[in-house]
């Protein structure tokens, strides 16, 4: 069990019973972040509960402004709707330091997008903080080393996004649906997916937008390029639902400014923070959702010149868990950043 720290900061976890919220308390310790407390928030049908944490039993008290202001960091891990209403109210007038992980507050030009290994800077001084959408920063940990590097002029995206991009339900109904399958021969039915997701695959996550992209795909290209600075940056992106429980992977092909060869790029990825180089294809090693589980570092193989770009292209693929990485992870170290900053 990890242990409080009298010399730590108050830390409170909204939304401390859906997937993300669990890893942040999870990652808190396995990092051994400094806590001093640790409170948990939820719904009023949660509230009262008792959780067991590495930190001990908690039990879990119902949202309030009030009392979340007695925190030094507070992670939001609830939807759009809820930070939209309610993360301006608790950091607002000298509250605590908000690490808001959906998507209400990304694009916001007054909030910051981070990936503390890129521009962490950004965050200091301020009060609320946007984690990225999860296949943003998994890409992005191999897309950022690169670009500097090489600078990168186009990047063509194929995510292959695990059920538990959909939370918790989504993992429960891939496992209930094969599971019926596989014991009874019906065919699976869906309710959290637009299809059944056992024996399938979806092209389709979030809502189709005028272009025809979905906004899991552009979100991709907008977040990258706030997160960059590189405004102009040329992202096309497919996103597609996968029957894996968690951990997403990822297909990049980018053009560069700056020849690049697959040798000098896996160097530059294995001084990579976060990054672990997985990419000896001959025996059989590259990036996989069964070894990027659980996993803080984004794995990167397949790293090889691509045809249609010559000296200028390269092809690689990155799997990462979008819980640790693509969320509570990511949200911790920002609040680790800042704390050491």
């Amino acid at each position: 069990m990890s242990a409080y720290s009298e010399n730590g900061f108050k830390i409170g976890v909204v939304g401390a019973t859906g997937a993300v919220g669990e890893e942040i308390v999870s990652v808190l310790c396995r990092k051994n972040f400094p806590v001093k407390s640790l409170q948990l928030f939820s719904s009023a049908r949660s509230a009262g509960k008792v959780k067991s944490t590495p930190l001990g039993e908690i039990t879990i008290g119902e949202f309030s402004i009030e009392e979340s202001r007695k925190c030094d960091f507070v992670f939001l891990a609830v939807d759009g709707s809820f930070a939209l209403e309610f993360a301006n109210q608790i950091a607002s007038d000298g509250g605590p330091i908000v690490i808001d992980n959906s998507s209400a507050w990304r694009m916001d030009p007054n909030v910051p997008l981070v990936v503390p290994e890129i521009n962490i800077e950004s965050a200091k001084g301020k009060k609320l903080i946007a984690n990225p959408n999860c296949t943003t920063s998994i890409a992005l940990m191999a897309l950022y080393p690169l670009h500097k590097e090489f600078g990168i002029k186009r990047c063509i995206i194929s995510t292959y996004q695990a059920a538990s991009g959909a939370g918790a339900l989504g993992m429960k109904e891939l496992l209930d649906e094969t599971k019926k399958y596989v014991t009874t021969g019906e065919l699976p039915s869906n309710k959290i997916f637009a299809h059944p997701l056992p024996l399938n695959v979806i092209p389709h996550i979030d809502k189709f937008q005028e272009n025809m992209y979905t906004k899991e795909e552009m979100k991709v290209a907008w977040e990258s390029r706030k997160i960059m600075g590189l405004p102009e940056l040329l992202i096309s992106c497919t996103s597609v639902r996968i029957p894996t429980l968690r951990a997403h992977s990822e297909s990049i092909t980018i053009e560069t400014e700056k020849p690049v060869s697959a040798q000098r790029a896996q160097e530059i990825l294995k001084l990579a923070a976060g990054v672990k180089v997985v990419d000896d294809p001959l025996n059989n090693v590259y990036p996989m959702p069964l070894t990027a589980t659980g996993s803080f570092d984004v794995e990167v193989g397949r790293i090889r010149a691509n045809d249609v770009f010559g000296e200028y292209g390269l092809d690689f693929f990155v799997c990462g868990d979008q819980l640790l990485r693509g969320a509570a992870l990511n949200a911790v170290l920002i609040a680790e950043a800042l704390i050491k900053s």
